[in-house]
C-alpha cells in the first residue's frame, strides 16, 4: 500500500517506510492487541535480536576502497562468536505512543556515523537511502524494501519510529559534483533504528510485512530541507505549538486538520499566509491586531 498519511513529496516513494503511519485501520487488519501489552512484547523481541546479533563495525573502522557504508547484520555464532553484540552499541530514547496516552517505547537506534551537516527537525524533508527489514519468527531478518538510490522523504509521512530516530543524525557536511553529473556526499549520517510495532504498522499488514512486525531500517542521511507542508509561510517546526515534537496534535481551530497542513489555522476564513509578514531577510513577523497576546493567524476574532 503506497499511501501517504497526509501529503507527500513529489518523487518516488517505496512501499514500506512511507505507508500509513501507525495505521490501525485499512482493509488488511487483524484483531487488535492491547497497545501497552504489545509494547512490552515488542521490546523483548527487539532486545533479543540486539543481544544475539552484531553489525559490520570492523568494516566501518577500516573502510576498504569503494566501501558503500551499508550496515549489515549477522548472528553472533561460530566464527562470529566473539563479535560485540548490538545491545552494547545502540543508544536509546523514550518515545510516546501516538494513539494511547501513557504507553511509551524504548526506541533503540545505532549511530554508526553522526554526519557533519545539518540535523533534521521532525517535520523536515530529507534525502536518504535506506533498507527495510523485519525480525521474523526465527529471530532472523527478512528484507521487505530497499532503495540504494537516494529518495526524498517527508518526515511527517514516514512511520513514527523512523521519524523519531533520524532526527538524532545529521546530513552530509558537503557534496562534490562529479564530471559525469553524479554527486558524492561527504561525511553523511549512517545509522539504523529498531522499531517496535506500535511505532510502525501495529495491526495493519503491508506488502511483505505481517501485522505486529518489529522493523529495522538502516539508512544514510544526505540532505535536510526545512518543512512547510501546507505552504503557508510558517515552517512546520514552528507550528508545533505545544513543543512535544509531534505534528498531529496541534489543531487551533479544532477542524480535524493539524496546523502544519492547515492553510487557515484559526478558521477565520483568512489564509494564514495573509496574517503573517515575511520580511526581506526571511524572518517572520506575527501581527497581533487586538493586542491580546495571540497572533492574528491563531486568533479567530483578531
Amino acid at each position: 500500500m503506497k499511501v501517504l498519511k497526509y501529503i507527500g513529496v513529489a518523487l518516488l516513494f517505496l512501499v514500506a517506510i512511507i505507508s500509513c503511519k501507525n495505521d490501525d485501520g485499512g482493509a488488511n487488519t487483524v484483531e487488535l492487541r492491547d497497545r501497552a501489552e504489545e509494547a512490552v512484547a515488542a521490546q523483548d523481541e527487539i532486545e533479543l535480536f540486539l543481544e544475539t546479533h552484531f553489525y559490520n563495525y570492523e568494516a566501518f573502522e577500516n573502510p576498504a576502497e569503494g566501501f558503500d557504508y551499508q550496515i549489515v547484520f549477522d548472528t553472533i555464532a561460530e566464527e562470529n562468536a566473539d563479535k560485540i553484540p548490538l545491545i552494547e552499541q545502540v543508544e536509546s530514547k523514550t518515545v510516546q505512543d501516538r494513539l494511547e496516552e501513557g504507553v511509551e517505547y524504548t526506541l533503540y537506534y545505532l549511530n554508526v556515523r553522526q554526519g557533519g551537516g545539518e540535523s533534521p527537525n521532525f517535520p523536515d524533508i530529507v534525502l536518504n537511502s535506506y533498507r527495510g527489514q523485519l525480525i521474523n519468527d526465527d529471530n532472523a531478518l527478512q528484507l521487505f524494501d530497499e532503495s540504494v538510490v537516494p529518495l526524498r522523504f517527508d518526515l511527517t509521512s514516514v512511520v513514527n519510529g523512523y521519524q523519531d530516530a533520524i532526527i538524532e543524525f545529521n546530513g552530509a557536511e558537503s557534496f562534490t559534483e562529479n564530471q559525469d553529473g553524479s554527486i558524492t556526499f561527504n561525511d553523511y549520517g549512517v545509522g539504523a533504528v529498531f522499531i517496535p510495532s506500535g511505532l510502525g504498522y501495529f495491526a495493519t499488514t503491508q506488502p511483505g510485512i505481517p501485522s505486529y512486525s518489529q522493523l529495522i531500517f538502516t539508512f544514510r542521511l544526505y540532505t535536510v530541507q526545512e518543512g512547510d507542508q501546507d505552504g503557508d509561510g510558517i515552517p512546520s517546526i514552528i507550528e508545533d505549538l505545544n513543543g512535544n515534537g509531534i505534528e498531529e496534535d496541534d489543531d487551533t481551530d479544532n477542524d480535524g486538520t493539524p496546523n502544519f497542513i492547515d492553510t487557515d489555522d484559526d478558521g477565520d476564513g483568512i489564509p494564514t499566509a495573509n496574517e503573517i509578514i515575511i520580511e526581506d531577510d526571511g524572518s517572520i513577523t506575527f501581527p497581533d491586531s487586538d493586542n491580546d497576546g495571540t497572533p492574528n493567524y491563531l486568533d479567530s476574532d483578531s
